[in-house]
């Protein structure tokens, strides 16, 4: 056969070649896991022998890890992981890519007491999400019943011209009966499941709009993060006696019916979900003002 019909490869093409046909998948998993593990010991500054002593996990048994030998024991690598302050998901991860910096980001946020980490997860949203102009042309208020969301929505609406939602009609709508009916038969579960679907329909449906929100959606994380980088959100602020106040003057008497302790029940509410309604964009209080003054203040904090 002439020398130019022969299929010659280099070195380096053979070696590449013979690497193809070796490929192992699993084996590369390993070698990665191992890669990450050495790498993470390395940014704590830990030697093999101090990993070993705090994570009561062998020496042998981490240069094996290491070097990619051998099958891993998901209870052994939990130990390791706790003891180099790492999410567990972090080392099993299928990307053998290492983001230091989402590393580190992750460590510090996990460090952070709950009420900076909400601040922290607002302003994140605010910062790297959509712009505050795309947002400002949804505008969502949020807080307690008797806030003024429904009457101070529909004004707004009215002088920006875009319509009006209010998001509890659109999950009665979505169930195919009323709010009573839903946490009757499904709970606070099945009702958030709900106003999830109502909202992403809202926000498909609607490029432009005012939405009134009910009052707990801050305390379903997922549908919150949803609100915060699509909207622009306004916490509609009162006290709680003028809470009550409103809600009884519009002819519901059921937050009194047979609770005494019902103002109380209130005040603890509206703590524990304090900090979650000031993820808010901005903060409106209402607290003893009229309609027309609180609905100025609300234009001016959206530019209306």
């Amino acid at each position: 056969m002439p020398l130019s019909s022969v299929d010659i490869k280099k070195p380096s093409q053979r070696a590449a070649t013979a690497k193809e046909i070796n490929a192992d998948p699993e084996r590369d998993y390993l070698l990665a896991l191992g890669d990450r593990l050495r790498e993470a010991r390395a940014r704590r500054g830990m030697s093999r022998k101090v990993l070993a002593a705090d994570s009561g996990v062998s020496e042998r048994y981490l240069a094996q890890l290491e070097a990619g030998l051998g099958n891993v024991s998901i209870l052994l690598l939990r130990q390791i992981a706790s003891a180099l302050e790492l999410p567990l998901i972090e080392l099993l991860a299928e990307s053998s890519e290492e983001n230091t910096e989402l590393s580190l980001a992750t460590q510090f946020l996990k460090k952070l007491p709950r009420q900076k980490l909400a601040a922290v997860h607002s302003q994140l949203v605010r910062d790297y999400g959509n712009t505050r102009d795309e947002r400002l042309k949804r505008i969502a208020l949020i807080g307690l019943r008797g806030a003024g969301k429904s009457t101070l929505g529909a004004k707004l609406a009215k002088a920006l011209s875009v319509p009006f939602v209010e998001l509890d009609r659109e999950v009665e709508r979505e169930a195919g009966t009323s709010l009573s009916e839903i946490f009757l038969l499904y709970g606070q579960p099945g009702y958030w499941r709900y106003e999830r679907r109502a909202l992403e329909k809202v926000l498909h449906k609607n490029d432009r709009a005012v939405i009134a929100t009910g009052g707990s959606i801050v305390s379903e994380p997922g549908t919150y993060e949803l609100l915060l980088s699509s909207c622009f959100t306004v916490w509609l602020k009162a006290a709680p006696e003028e809470h009550m106040a409103r809600v009884i003057a519009q002819g519901d008497t059921r937050p009194m019916a047979g609770n005494d302790q019902a103002m109380e029940d209130l005040r603890r509410i509206l703590e524990g979900r304090a900090m979650l309604y000031r993820q808010a964009d901005v903060v409106v209080d209402t607290a003893g003002r009229t309609v027309e003054r609180s609905l100025a203040e609300l234009r001016k904090s959206v530019g209306a």
